[in-house]
């Protein structure tokens, strides 16, 4: 696994644009960024007028050796940064970003041969799209499957991305817990512990997890993953709150 160092970087923003009707796609060039892995993270720090800063931590959707940094953030309507990155900012602005951080949660191709399953929930899907586009773009052998729990259809991140990865390199099932699109046959709801065992990688496969959502959904996962046979040395989680 590669180690980059992290510090302060200026980023200026080159494209924004609406994700879903509640998150923007934020685009950056980062000059001095020194590339990330698929399911790294960084805080990106706000200074108000008076010298208030405030800071919070978003999952990064690119990887790579690039300077280009794409992020992705839901609004928590009482936050202190993502209303503004949702609703002012604006391109040609310049943010405060510290990174690349996380070591733990990240994926990079290896020899191991173990399939991988990804399950998401809401916009915990960021850094787990950047792994299977990374994967994607890799000779990795390992099956991908990512498991995705969101509202509805106009919930849905990087729909159009994961649509194109769904195939030979990525395995895609999504759970719509309050609408379903036209012409499903499966009625909307929540995954329940019945619902994620037929949907995932079976423990006798031994496969590397990845889960990402809010806190409640990451703990109720991870329990119904134990209860199922899945060791927890196996299962890797990064949840989130309120930012």
């Amino acid at each position: 696994m590669s180690r980059r160092p992290a510090s302060w970087h200026v980023a200026s923003v080159v494209r924004v644009r609406a994700e879903t009707s509640t998150a923007r796609r934020i685009e950056l060039d980062v000059p001095t960024w020194p590339g990330n892995d698929a399911g790294s993270h960084l805080d990106v720090r706000l200074t108000a007028p008076d010298g208030y800063q405030a800071s919070r931590s978003y999952s990064v959707a690119s990887s790579g050796e690039g300077t280009r940094v794409v992020l992705a953030v839901d609004e928590v309507p009482d936050g202190e940064v993502s209303p503004f990155l949702v609703h002012d900012l604006r391109e040609g602005d310049r943010l405060e970003v510290h990174g690349p951080l996380g070591a733990f949660f990240v994926w990079t191709p290896s020899d191991d041969p173990a399939p991988v399953q990804l399950i998401a929930g809401g916009s915990g899907v960021v850094p787990l799209f950047a792994m299977a586009a990374a994967h994607a773009e890799s000779n990795d052998p390992a099956p991908f499957r990512l498991l995705y729990s969101v509202r509805s259809p106009g919930d849905v991140f990087f729909g159009d991305e994961l649509r194109a990865l769904d195939g030979d390199r990525l395995h895609l099932d999504v759970v719509y817990t309050r609408a379903a699109p036209p012409g499903s046959t499966t009625a909307p709801g929540r995954l329940t512990a019945e619902s994620l065992r037929a949907a995932v990688l079976p423990a006798d496969r031994e496969p590397r997890v990845f889960v990402c959502g809010p806190t409640p959904f990451v703990e109720a996962v991870s329990q119904w993953l134990l209860a199922a046979g899945h060791t927890a040395a196996r299962i890797r989680t990064e949840r989130f709150g309120g930012s």
